[in-house]
This record gives structure tokens, sequence and C-alpha cells, in this order.
């Protein structure tokens, strides 16, 4: 990952769309930054909007644990110079992380950008020595679930503050060297 999204080569997804193949060419970019960087701030702002709708009543008890102030590891992707998705982690343990503020775009998803974004986290994780990876995410996410879950997460009991909470999904992965 470079500190430029200018500076990394294409990658080609492809996607099912009413039964005919379409091909996307994106030029795809994941940086490394913190929770001080603008692109990131702004994704944010439409992840909690997003959260807002899907949570409805019970989003003021999840905006709590969704602080983004100080963290230190945050992943941007940019799709041909524009930012299209984000998220972070913060240690959670001497040997863990919590990914936390995963998002893409509407218009991106789909595409396979949230399992990069998750890859290049779980790598930077694994740079820093961690060994494993926890999150949370609802019940009224599945499309995080499934993603989740093709990249390798199980289901655990809910960890901390979610530990009693129903709508709660709490997920774990070892990290490989």
């Amino acid at each position: 990952m470079e500190d430029h999204p200018r500076n990394q080569p294409a990658l080609v997804f492809r996607k099912t769309c009413f039964k005919l193949t379409r091909i996307f060419f994106l030029m795809l970019t994941l940086i490394r930054t913190n929770s001080e960087n603008p692109d990131f701030q702004e994704l944010v702002k439409l992840l909690d909007e997003d959260l807002a709708v899907r949570d409805g009543e019970e989003h003021a008890f999840y905006a709590q644990f969704n602080k983004t102030l100080d963290i230190r590891h945050v992943v941007l992707c940019y799709a041909n110079g524009e930012k299209i998705g984000c998220g972070a982690f913060k240690k959670y343990g001497d040997s863990e992380v919590e990914i936390k503020r995963m998002f893409v775009v509407a218009s991106q998803r789909g595409l396979g950008i949230g399992a990069k974004i998750l890859d290049g986290l779980e790598n930077w994780a694994k740079d820093l020595g961690y060994e494993k990876c926890l999150l949370e995410t609802g019940k009224k996410q599945p499309e995080a679930i499934r993603l989740y879950q093709k990249c390798g997460y199980g289901i655990i009991p809910n960890f901390g503050q979610y530990e009693n909470v129903e709508n709660s999904v709490c997920m774990l992965k070892q990290l490989t060297v």
C-alpha cells in the first residue's frame, strides 16, 4: 500500500447482473492512514447515516462504541481516484485487534471491495504482530455477516460491551503468519 491513490496498478473485478456478465475496470488503491484523514471522516458520516436507518431506535446505543477519535489504523480505498470505502482497527488485547468502521459506498458494493479493505487491515495488523481480529456487526447487516464469513471469520459469543446485546453478531479470525 502506498500513501497516494495514483501509485497502484489496476485491478479487475467481475460482477454478474441480470444474467449478463459485465466487466468493470477499476484502478483500486488502498492507503494506510489514521482517523484524522478527511476522506475517512466523510465516509464515516455516510456509514453512520446508513446505520441510523438500519438500526433505527438502537442506533444511539451502537454509536457510543463507534467513536473515531484517535484511531491510528485506517485503510481507505479509492477507485480511479475517488474515495469509495474504508475500514479501521484498534487494539483490543495484547494479541488481537477489533475491526471497526467498515464501509463501501452503495454504488460500489458487491464488487469485492470490502474484502480488499478487510485484507488490508488484516495485513497491517499482522505487520504489527497481532494474531487475531475480532469484530461486531449487526443482525440487520446480513451482507456484512456474509462478507466476514467468506473472509474466514467465525461467529463467537458476544464480547465486551456487546455481551448481552441480542442484535449483535461477534466474529473472530485467527491471522496466519
